[in-house]
């Protein structure tokens, strides 16, 4: 079975080692995905950043032949319950007709402290 892997360009991928995403068969995963801009902008509005998130799970899916509706999981990881509701908006704007199994967590904090947000996603691509 090929293994195929989507870049992001984040410099972490270098240094730690990792992939945005991995396809081996029909399985996607997409790592831990941070509400960066190409320029190393972060919006302070959370719902402004999950919508960002997800903008960069969807071009990795796509990058390795998945989409939306391919996606069987997600996770949501926020920093506090306060930002819950406006990322959940966003979950539901995306996923709304998929209904993917999904968790949100609230963490201490993410790598970056101007990050309330941070999603991972697990897709099947129907062969």
């Amino acid at each position: 079975m090929e293994r195929r892997h989507a870049r992001s360009g984040s410099a972490y991928e270098d240094t730690i080692g990792f992939s945005r995403a991995v396809r081996l068969g029909p399985t996607v995963s997409v790592s831990g995905t941070a509400p960066v801009w190409p320029d190393g902008q972060v919006d302070p509005d959370p719902a402004v950043q999950a919508r960002r998130c997800w903008e960069i799970v969807v071009a990795a899916l796509q990058e390795l032949g998945a989409g939306v509706a391919d996606v069987v999981r997600t996770r949501q990881y926020v920093v506090a319950p306060d930002v819950a509701e406006a990322v959940g908006a966003v979950h539901g704007e995306v996923f709304g007709a998929v209904r993917p199994a999904s968790t949100m967590v609230i963490v201490a904090g993410l790598l970056d402290p101007r990050w309330v947000v941070e999603v991972e996603a697990d897709a099947v691509v129907r062969m």
